[in-house]
C-alpha cells in the first residue's frame, strides 16, 4: 500500500502530538521537605509551575518550591538519577521565590538546569509549504557564582570557556575533541565537569 505525501505529513504531525514529556510520568524517588522529613514514593514534578506530587502508599500530596528543600528521581527515559534543589530566584522582577532547579555539575563552576514545555515553530519539510508548531521540550541553564547568586547561561561554548581563566584552552580541546557543546544538557554538563575536576 502506498502512501500520499499529505499523508505520510499528518502521520508525522500526529506522532510529534503523542510526544510525551519526562514531567508527565511518575518517577520512583525521594524528597526533602523543609520541616527535615524524607518521603519516598512516586513523583511527578512540574517545573514551570515549581510543583510536585508525591504518590506514597497511594496516598497523594502536593508540595511546592516553598516546602521542598530538595527531591530525586531515577528517570526511565534517561536511566539515570536526577537530582533538584529548591533555591530562591528572581523568575520576573527583584522578588525572590523558591523555584526547583536540576543540578547538573557541582564544582567551582556549578551547572543549574530548567525545563519547560514550550510550542516552537519549524519549517515544514521540502514537499509540504508553510510552518508546523509543535510541543518541545526546552532547557534553560543557569550558573551558580561564588557570590551565590544565580545567573542565566545565554551565551556559547566559547564564552563559558572564557570563564574558566587558566583551565580555559585545556577545557576547549577536551571539548573539541569530544564534540560537546552548550545547547545539549549532557554535553554541556561533561563540560563543566571535566573543569571542575581540576579543583578536587
Amino acid at each position: 500500500m502506498k502512501f500520499s505525501w499529505l499523508a505520510v505529513l499528518l502521520l508525522a504531525a500526529f506522532s510529534a502530538s503523542g510526544q510525551r514529556f519526562p514531567s508527565e510520568y511518575w518517577h520512583e524517588g525521594k524528597a526533602v521537605l523543609e520541616e527535615g522529613d524524607t518521603l519516598r514514593g512516586n513523583i511527578k514534578y512540574d517545573l514551570q509551575s515549581d510543583l510536585i506530587q508525591l504518590d506514597q502508599n497511594n496516598k497523594l500530596e502536593s508540595f511546592s518550591a516553598r516546602k521542598v528543600v530538595y527531591f530525586e528521581i531515577f528517570d526511565k527515559l534517561s536511566r539515570r538519577y536526577r537530582q533538584f534543589y529548591s533555591l530562591p530566584y528572581a523568575t520576573s522582577g527583584a522578588y525572590k521565590a523558591p523555584v526547583f532547579f536540576e543540578l547538573l555539575s557541582e564544582g567551582k563552576i556549578t551547572l543549574l538546569c530548567r525545563e519547560s514545555v514550550e510550542y516552537r515553530t519549524y519549517p515544514s519539510s521540502f514537499y509540504y509549504y508553510g510552518s508546523n508548531t509543535r510541543l518541545v521540550l526546552v532547557y534553560k541553564f543557569f550558573l551558580l557564582t561564588d557570590r551565590g547568586s544565580i545567573e542565566p547561561f545565554l551565551g556559547k561554548r566559547i564564552d563559558l570557556i572564557s570563564m574558566m581563566g587558566n583551565k580555559g584552552e585545556e577545557v576547549e580541546k577536551f571539548a573539541k575533541k569530544n564534540k560537546l557543546g552548550v545547547e545539549d544538557r549532557n554535553e554541556f554538563a561533561q563540560i563543566v565537569d571535566y573543569y571542575n575536576s581540576f579543583y578536587k
